[in-house]
């Protein structure tokens, strides 16, 4: 602490400061004023109209930024939460992780169409119930991918680890603190640096909804960009890539930077590389007078006060589950709690339920079939949506984070890349598959592989800078090279991360179907054979027992690939592909 106070008599207010305050309360003005704009009245004959002219763009570009940050918080608390829980109960694992599986198999879309006319009628007469359903469509981008790494990091934390936790007898709230979300630090942070990349690829889809016949447009870069299209305006296209470019350079550098930088303290080596990721504005903050001031007046007492609450209620919390305990020896007990926790969630989903296997009566056997059919040739696109992303994303992940300096230069490029919404170039993917007279039966693979390789390179990135010094000292000392170094040291190193990227690869992909297998541009529509093409039209004509059915459907796909497949990885990366 003696040290803390010096540093902190060291530092002086300087220029630097002054310049940082001055953003900070540009930042708040402009938070407030973008806000305000979300609350205006809104009808069906008062809906908001995006002007081309570029001028407007930066308004656009920060509803976006907003909206963006808005779903990643709400998304990094859903992460933490949920995680948890079906990282601690194997119980609550059991419903929570195939929960998670269809939830991540609904596509944006659907979302929408189930979320929108609600959230309308809970504001009416206001724009914000519209920002609302924009905001969800964005979270449901977000969210499960940080969630499925959040899960697969608790699950494998060595366990050398847990028992110096239990030998400290640490309790749940401690164990959270110092442990489980240290380790989970860097993976956490790249899957949501690729979440975030997520929300920008279906920012698009999220601002410019068609629902229902109804076309609705929501101030923003995706929604301008959708003008631009609906208009052929190719000036027009082009200042809204650059936007986007813009902000995903600006989010990385003035936020995901820092957090990977800052992040390294929490990796799990016994020696330390030589070289380590840096960030001008991380050095800039850590040594500002201003930031230090404010952590130290406000941030670290309010931080400590937490705590300190957090540490008697799990403690008091962990008393009761002592003497729970005792009360709960009998089986029976246990079983009406469950049973009765199953009667309500039964009784909460009656009505839902039965609204949806009525409109996949109506529909009938032949629709059904249909419908299955239509998700088998989507199921095939995106296995080969995986595989060919994974031939250039494995290597270049690895490569990417054994390379701290290598890293530094491409995180930016990396980042841009993954981050640059995919379905902005679709049109001009669309004028070359016309010129060239390629089948959009496999040329809408390419476009579904834009949008979701993405996944797996930030996990295998994340994995490989999460592997310890010390153990690729030791491949060094024992000359193990080429292949066998992959498959003794890499590869099982990375496994628990790969598995994850190809989970949420798979669940992308589904998701992604919806605007890869239909694409327009002007008055060219190209059209592909698939599950997502048929959500697609159904959502834009309102159709709902065809909406519920082409969920329905490709939930079933994916619920029972993750189960044969990605479940059964999942248990072998817990079981015997982790760091001990």
């Amino acid at each position: 602490m003696a040290v803390f106070t010096k540093g902190l008599q060291q530092r002086r207010f300087c220029l630097m400061d002054g310049m940082l305050l001055c953003l900070l309360f540009v930042v708040l003005y402009a938070v407030l004023k973008l806000g305000a704009g979300m609350g205006v009245s809104f009808s069906p004959e008062q809906r908001p109209v995006i002007d081309l002219d570029p001028l407007g763009l930066p308004y656009y570009a920060g509803r976006s930024l907003l909206r963006m940050f808005i779903a990643f918080g709400a998304s990094l608390i859903f992460t933490i939460f949920y995680g948890y829980v079906a990282a601690k109960s194997r119980t609550a694992r059991k419903v929570m992780v195939p929960l998670l599986d269809i939830l991540q198999s609904v596509p944006v879309l659907g979302f929408l169409s189930a979320t929108i006319v609600a959230f309308m009628a809970f504001f009416p007469g206001s724009l914000l119930g519209v920002e609302c359903a924009s905001i969800l469509a964005i979270f449901t981008g977000q969210a499960w991918n940080m969630t499925f790494s959040f899960y697969h990091s608790l699950i494998t934390i060595p366990k050398d680890l847990q028992e110096a936790s239990d030998m400290l007898h640490l309790n749940w709230w401690q164990r959270f603190v110092h442990l489980e979300l240290p380790v989970s630090a860097i993976s956490l942070i790249w899957n949501g640096m690729m979440s975030f990349g997520g929300g920008w690829f279906f920012l698009a889809a999220s601002e410019a909804i068609t629902v229902l016949g109804e076309d609705i447009h929501l101030p923003g870069v995706g929604s301008y960009l959708a003008a631009a299209v609906d208009a052929g305006d190719i000036s027009a296209m082009l200042y809204a890539m650059a936007a986007m470019l813009l902000m995903i350079f600006l989010v990385d550098q003035f936020f995901w930077r820092p957090l990977v930088v800052w992040g390294q303290r929490f990796k799990l080596e016994l020696s330390e590389s030589e070289t380590q990721p840096v960030s001008f504005i991380y050095d800039l903050l850590h040594g500002s007078w201003l930031v230090n001031q404010i952590f130290r007046w406000s941030i670290y007492p309010a931080a400590r006060g937490f705590n300190r609450f957090m540490d008697t209620v799990a403690n008091i919390t962990e008393s009761g589950m002592q003497v729970a305990e005792v009360r709960w020896k009998g089986e029976w007990l246990r079983s009406v709690f469950w049973g009765l926790l199953g009667l309500f969630i039964c009784y909460m989903l009656y009505r839902p339920v039965i609204g949806a296997f009525s409109m996949l009566y109506g529909i009938g056997t032949s629709g059904i079939i249909e419908a299955l059919h239509l998700g088998f040739l989507t199921w095939l696109r995106v296995m080969a949506a995986l595989v060919l992303g994974a031939l250039w994303t494995i290597p270049a992940g690895v490569w990417i984070g054994m390379n701290p300096r290598l890293a530094e230069k491409l995180q930016p490029v990396v980042q841009m890349a993954a981050a640059f919404p995919a379905n902005m170039i679709f049109p001009l993917l669309i004028i070359v598959f016309v010129n060239l007279n390629v089948n959009f039966e496999y040329g809408s693979v390419l476009l579904m592989m834009l949008g979701t390789q993405w996944y797996i390179l930030f996990n295998v990135i994340a994995g490989a800078m999460s592997l310890p010094n010390d153990m690729l000292e030791a491949a060094a000392v024992f000359k193990i090279h080429g292949w066998k170094k992959w498959k003794s040291v890499i590869l099982p190193g990375i496994f628990p991360q790969l598995v994850t990227g190809f989970v949420t690869a798979s669940g992308g992909a589904w998701n992604a179907s919806i605007v890869s297998e239909i694409a327009g541009w002007k008055d060219i529509d190209l059209t592909a054979t698939g599950i997502g093409a048929y959500i697609n039209l159904a959502t834009a004509a309102g159709d709902w027992p065809k909406i519920v059915l082409g969920i329905t459907a490709m939930c079933v796909f994916v619920v029972t690939i993750n189960r044969l497949v990605w479940g059964r990885l999942y248990k072998l990366a817990e079981t015997k592909y982790h760091l001990d």
